[in-house]
């Protein structure tokens, strides 16, 4: 059976049993957690918070199946014990340096996290991410490409891949020798404001799965034809409702997801 996550960021201060049980009955079966400070477990207590996190959501039917946190022995660790077996990161440089000095540094840290992947069995995955970094499949794979998938591998996310413009088969070919987690949100830009030269600045606005630009259906049968055997993870970011309505989005979003999948 296919598995179906859900990134936890938005119940930051809901107590772990209260997390089980609100993703349980939202229909999910795993979690994506963020393992950053303030959050129900923090990267430097990592070795015991991390694993007492899991047992609780067991408790609900839930596993964490990966963590969206830092690249220390602390985490790695803490995977390993709670039976989490990735770790997600991002590239996102500041504006101003040069592009290709940054992205060599960020391959050095991939480089330098190795000897941890080996040690813990727990690998690094590369989301992509508009904005600046690896913001298309192809500079996500520019990077991931160089790793053994084994240990590094690459993130496809539907709604940056969306705001890149990019057809959703032809990504997901691009990235599939490093395919470790496929991310189902959604989203398009929308007219932020003017900067000081007049022209139009823009934001990626979140919406429910069918309403972006990326089409999940397409995307979802290519997996298929593919075949995809790892988790469909639904970020539950949404920018149009309240946010004592998340877990309603996510919930109905989630229904369609399964009916694509052939659930």
């Amino acid at each position: 059976m296919p598995s179906f996550s859900i990134f936890t960021k938005p119940w930051k201060d809901v107590p772990p049993r209260d997390l089980g049980a609100l993703v349980h009955g939202m229909g999910f079966d795993a979690v994506e957690f963020p393992l950053r400070p303030g959050y129900q477990a923090e990267p430097a207590g990592a070795e015991k918070e991390l694993p007492a996190l899991a047992g609780t959501l067991r408790d609900f039917g839930v596993r964490i199946d990966s963590v969206a946190s830092e690249l220390t022995e602390p985490v790695f660790f803490g995977c390993a014990k709670a039976g989490v077996s990735l770790i997600r990161v991002m590239f996102m440089p500041p504006m101003g340096e040069d592009y290709l000095v940054q992205e060599a540094r960020f391959i050095d840290s991939l480089e330098a996290a190795l000897p941890l992947c080996r040690e813990y069995g727990v690998k690094v995955g590369l989301q992509m991410h508009y904005g600046t970094g690896a913001t298309n499949t192809a500079e996500m794979m520019r990077i991931v490409s160089r790793f053994d998938p084994r240990y590094v591998g690459a993130v496809w996310d539907a709604a940056h891949s969306g705001f890149a413009g990019e057809c959703p088969e032809q990504a997901l070919d691009l990235c599939w020798s490093h395919l470790c987690l496929a991310n189902f949100k959604n989203g398009f830009p929308r007219p932020l404001q003017r900067g000081e030269d007049g022209e139009a600045l823009y934001h990626g606005f979140m919406v429910q799965g069918a309403d972006g630009l990326c089409s999940w259906p397409r995307a979802a049968r290519h997996l298929l034809k593919k075949g995809y055997k790892g988790t469909w993870c639904m970020p539950a970011e949404y920018d149009d409702c309240t946010a004592d309505k998340v877990a309603d989005f996510a919930a109905r979003d989630l229904v369609w997801l399964k009916k694509l999948v052939g659930i």
